[in-house]
């Protein structure tokens, strides 16, 4: 059970919510905070002030009065004009994520939505209720508006959600889910559900996850193609990271080392130096780490922020307006995620080059015998080599593009959310060049025996061997490509 209170929502959390349908619960040391600021809220909508968002109209249309009568039609109409995305829906893990997220803030206490909002949020997960969510609608600023919009119009009855095979009317759902929607949004809980960047953070931390995994798959993979293109061990020695000063160096360096352990292959070509792809490794991939490591800190924060705007401070008896809703620490994170994520992808297809030519690697062309009659894996590094140079088109970065929306009112947003979709299909780009290292690196190690490699590697070996089995001549490698890659979803390699 994860108990979200606002202030500790891990990444592995979030990804045990979203993965593994853990289920969620509010904790009690948020009701106070909560309670508070929904009742000042409810007290200011009844005095008639004005309000952004409570007695006030949306984006360029704030300086439009709302009567009292009408704050609760107001909540419901925006959450119906709001869920107009376009696009393939996202998957299911991707919106749980964003659901857990946006109750994790909202409980923080500074949003003025009454408990039970939060805990139908909380519902949605427990219930397993799966929402229609289109991928294309947000740019990243007043939140992610539309997505979360989608998700919004559940609590209320209204909406699509995923069943039998399709994505049905709500009203149509919720009975046989044993979902009771609201009967209505009081004053800016609508609002409060919606402006925030949490489908964003959400995906980013699922995503982050899945990088560190791959990351050390790809480390693996690495350390077998050093081996079956016997390279030298010294650009791995531990002084020669020290005197860098990256800590993550070293890491990479002593993972390799350790795959590495008992080799009979290493050094045993007639080289002084290898090739950039092999003796840069503890560099390129500990700069990765690096990276991944900065960008983990930046969407751990957003993951317990106030991403809402007006946000209440009810004991100071204060509304402010502001702009936390602004995903642009998230756009760069994730920007940086693309260019970080794409160089694995491009070091681990020049591996993979060198495995496949025989001038680079002293082994049979393209890894097959009786090359000519059969073309071995020429294709596989094909494959590569496109997804390796169209994740370079994909690293372009969203987050120094902005067009301006709601009559000029929001003159600049983030393009926060295309930033993360980008680096969604970076790294599923990046898996699928593993995957061939991972099959080209096994073959190789089977012409220079296999049965010399060192502890750490002979297992990658093993692991692979056991989904796909030596190319005696040519077949359709897309099969064997597939293979490893669902492992690799598997995360068991």
């Amino acid at each position: 059970m994860i108990k979200i209170d606002g202030e500790s929502l891990s990444l592995k959390e979030v990804e045990r919510v979203a993965l593994h349908r853990e289920p969620v619960s509010l904790s009690q040391t948020t009701f106070r905070r909560i309670d508070r600021s929904a009742e000042f809220i409810e007290s200011l909508a009844r005095s008639g002030k004005v309000i952004y968002g409570v007695t006030t109209g949306f984006g360029s249309l704030a300086t439009r009065i709302i009567p009292t009568e009408d704050i609760e039609i107001l909540q419901e109409n925006l959450l119906m004009s709001h869920a107009s995305g376009m696009g393939a829906p996202l998957s299911e893990e991707d919106v749980r994520a964003g659901i857990v997220v946006r109750a994790n803030s909202l409980a923080k206490g500074f949003s003025g939505v009454r408990r039970v909002v939060i805990e139908k949020l909380i519902e949605l997960l427990n219930r397993e209720i799966y929402p229609y969510v289109p991928s294309f609608g947000s740019v990243g600023a007043s939140g992610d508006l539309a997505p979360l919009a989608h998700v919004a119009l559940l609590l209320i009855g209204k909406g699509r959600a995923f069943h039998n095979g399709k994505f049905e009317d709500f009203k149509n759902v919720s009975k046989e889910k044993g979902f009771v929607p609201l009967d209505s949004l009081k004053a800016k809980e609508g609002l409060a559900l919606i402006n925030g960047t949490a489908v964003e953070a959400g995906m980013s931390a699922l995503l982050l996850r899945k990088a560190f995994y791959l990351t050390d798959a790809s480390l693996k993979a690495a350390a077998l193609s050093l081996e079956a293109l016997r390279g030298r061990k010294e650009a791995f020695d531990s002084r020669i990271q020290e005197v860098r000063g990256s800590v993550e160096q070293a890491e990479v360096a002593a993972v390799i080392r350790k795959e590495i352990e008992g080799s009979k292959l290493i050094n045993s070509a007639d080289r002084v130096q290898d090739a950039y792809s092999l003796r840069c490794i503890p560099a390129v991939y500990g700069a990765v780490l690096n990276g991944l490591r900065y960008i983990e800190g930046t969407i751990l924060r957003e993951l317990n922020a106030v991403t809402d705007n007006p946000i209440i401070f009810a004991d100071d008896g204060d509304v402010l307006s502001g702009g936390n809703f602004h995903a642009e620490p998230i756009a760069f994170a994730m920007d940086h995620f693309g260019v970080v994520m794409s160089e694995i992808g491009s070091i681990s297809e020049r591996r993979i080059n060198r495995l496949l030519n025989p001038a680079l690697s002293g082994l049979p062309a393209f890894l097959v015998r009786h090359s000519g009659l059969n073309s071995g894996m020429m294709i596989v590094q094909y494959t590569a080599s496109a997804l390796a140079s169209f994740n370079k088109t994909l690293s372009h970065p969203a987050s120094v593009d902005s067009i301006p929306v709601s009559a000029d009112q929001e003159d600049h947003v983030s393009m926060g959310m295309n930033s993360v979709l980008k680096a969604k299909e970076i790294l599923a780009n990046v898996q699928r060049i593993v995957s061939a290292e991972l099959l080209v690196s096994a073959q190789a190690a089977d012409f220079v025996g296999a049965e010399k490699l060192g502890k750490g590697t002979r297992e990658t070996y093993e692991k692979i061997r056991e989904i796909v089995h030596f190319a005696e001549h040519d077949r359709e490698f897309a099969y064997d490509l597939k293979r490893i890659n669902e492992a690799l979803d598997k995360r068991i390699i």
